[in-house]
């Protein structure tokens, strides 16, 4: 729940290669995180098994590139996408896409986990691979996307209607799931990681940080023991629907808050030109 999506990434790392503040290894090394490989399939003029990261970026500047977006779609809300249906459908499966401005492209990304499951499993036994397929964009303005100054009023709204659902449904957002979810986001936190690259303005770091909290305690109240019990206060199946309506606008507000962020640097760009 608290880890950024890899077109969240790829986003924000990509555009500063564009910009060319950090170098093509320092970007690729970034957006794979802690993953085995990425590889992107069916980047015009690329090789048809797929190429790196690094390869495949440089193509797509040398297409026209001038910068990413952020898609994060949900069923019913086509956040951040520009169509045409294939994409769309392609980004509505994985969850999000990222959006190549100036090269008419797209990508989406598919994930492939191998290796034994279950908690007590070390990272080193898991071996995760990522392929990113490039498919045609529609140039048009992105679907429902907030200017970053509109995300940060949503979500203080958004935060305090959080606060007073999760006490009107009786969730105390206590007990062993929301404790740990919450100790791990603190220790995230702590760690000073890196919420953006470089060139993102400060106010979209601080809209970040505070879309990933939103969302953090909308999927804690969601989860199954949240707070020590199975459905929270809820007791029936109409407070527990109750609950999960009262909830979704501000899910929903805090990914729109998250995109706006990840999109801020071609915000800004547009700006300039104007």
């Amino acid at each position: 729940m608290l880890i950024e999506a890899r077109s969240g990434r790829l986003t924000a790392w990509g555009n500063a290669l564009f910009a060319g503040l950090v170098s093509p290894d320092e970007a690729a090394e970034e957006i794979v995180g802690e993953d085995d490989r990425h590889r992107v399939l069916g980047v015009p003029g690329a090789d048809g098994e797929g190429v790196g990261l690094t390869l495949a970026l440089g193509r797509l500047r040398a297409l026209g590139a001038v910068g990413l977006r952020l898609a994060l779609p949900a069923p019913g809300h086509p956040l951040g996408l520009s169509g045409p249906p294939e994409f769309n459908s392609a980004a509505l499966a994985s969850g999000e896409g990222v959006v190549v401005e100036g090269a008419r492209s797209g990508l989406v990304p598919e994930v492939t986990e191998s290796g034994p499951g279950g908690d007590s499993v070390g990272r080193a036994d898991r071996h995760v691979d990522v392929v990113w397929r490039c498919m045609p964009v529609r140039e048009a303005p992105p679907a429902d996307v907030p200017s970053l100054g509109e995300a940060e009023r949503e979500l203080a709204d958004a935060m305090r209607e959080t606060t007073e659902v999760l006490t009107r449904l009786d969730i105390a957002g206590s007990g062993p799931v929301a404790d740990a979810a919450l100790e791990a986001y603190r220790a995230r936190a702590e760690a000073g990681r890196r919420l953006l690259a470089p060139g993102y303005p400060a106010r979209a770091v601080r809209v970040l940080e505070l879309a990933q909290r939103v969302r953090a305690l909308v999927s804690i109240a969601s989860t199954e023991g949240g707070d020590g019990r199975e459905h929270g206060g809820a007791v029936s199946a109409a407070q527990i629907a109750a609950r999960a309506e009262a909830l979704r606008p501000v899910e929903r507000t805090a990914r729109r808050a998250q995109v706006a962020a990840y999109n801020s640097y071609a915000e800004e760009r547009e700006r300039r030109r104007h």
